[in-house]
């Protein structure tokens, strides 16, 4: 069996995750401690206790996600030899499978994402930006209505067949959410962030990502990693960073990607961090393709089974 690993990002996120997995595994609490002592604040005990107003803020989300995808990728490591063919991350889970294949660090790792969320932010500010999923149109009539919209309006995250996140200007993306349901969308859901990412408005974000990222020391991964703006893989850490920098102001192309990782011959998707989310896109990109969510102590014993 080939099989990859995949990571979830920013969304998935939840007071009390991994807190079943923590009371078995040690490694949980010891992977949160490694990012807390980079963050200069107790990770595990805001994921744990609160608030979530906290925990959604996006300088906290990422490395908060970022930690939970390692705990649970090393709490399989201590249990079973590990070969994955492959990995991949969706937007932010990008970081998550560049840490899990040994190309950053978990510091740098943890560094690099708090960075992105407060860099993301400052170049939008609160309130000015927005996300809304499109359901039931093609990826084409996404893009010909983006392009016919007034102000910023993109087409940023190709996720499943007929599901396609906007974004851009807030007060364009509200004008714009009643012309494709005119067009036929089943329905339009605004998102409830605090950042239209991966939109051209990103881009001063990706130029402040750069200079952080021109002085960091990255190795080539152990195992490839399917990079989420051109669906390729890379050994060159300076690839890698191009891939990083592109990756916030570029659209998010899971749906290539899972594609990308069937045509390398990968069966079985593996995916790590709280929740399902990817096994819900999965199944609408690929059915056969087998999928396990691994995120608490009864789904990590079903994972050590399989692999």
């Amino acid at each position: 069996m080939s099989y990859a690993f995949v990571f979830p990002g920013q969304g998935s996120q939840s007071i009390g995750m991994l807190a079943d997995l923590a009371e078995t595994t040690p490694v949980v609490a010891q992977t949160f401690e490694e990012a807390s002592q980079v963050l200069g604040y107790d990770l595990w005990s805001l994921v744990q206790n609160g608030p979530d107003t906290k925990l959604n803020q996006t300088e906290v989300t990422q490395p908060a996600m970022l930690a939970a995808g390692i705990a649970v990728h090393r709490a399989l490591a201590e249990k079973t030899p590990l070969n994955p063919a492959y990995m991949a991350g969706h937007s932010l889970g990008e970081y998550n499978a560049l840490v899990a294949a040994g190309a950053l660090t978990l510091a740098q790792g943890v560094a690099l994402v708090e960075a992105r969320g407060r860099l993301m932010q400052e170049a939008v500010p609160a309130g000015s930006g927005a996300m809304a999923a499109v359901l039931g149109l093609d990826d084409d009539q996404v893009r010909a209505l983006c392009d016919q919209a007034e102000g910023v309006v993109e087409a940023v995250n190709f996720n499943a067949p007929g599901q396609v996140v906007i974004a851009g200007d807030k007060n364009a993306v509200d004008q714009a959410l009643p012309v494709f349901e005119a067009a036929g969308a089943k329905r339009v859901v605004p998102l409830p962030v605090s950042v239209p990412s991966h939109c051209v408005l990103m881009k001063p974000a990706a130029d402040a990502l750069a200079e952080k990222l021109a002085d960091m020391t990255l190795t080539a991964p152990a195992i490839p990693v399917v990079h989420n703006a051109s669906v390729r893989t890379y050994d060159s850490a300076e690839q890698i960073k191009s891939a990083l920098v592109e990756q916030l102001y570029r659209p998010v192309q899971w749906v290539e990607t899972v594609e990308y990782l069937k045509a390398h011959d990968v069966t079985q998707l593996y995916e790590l961090g709280p929740g399902k989310v990817l096994m819900g896109l999965n199944r609408r990109i690929d059915r056969k393709m087998g999928m396990q969510a691994v995120f608490d102590s009864a789904t990590l014993s079903k994972a050590l089974e399989t692999l």
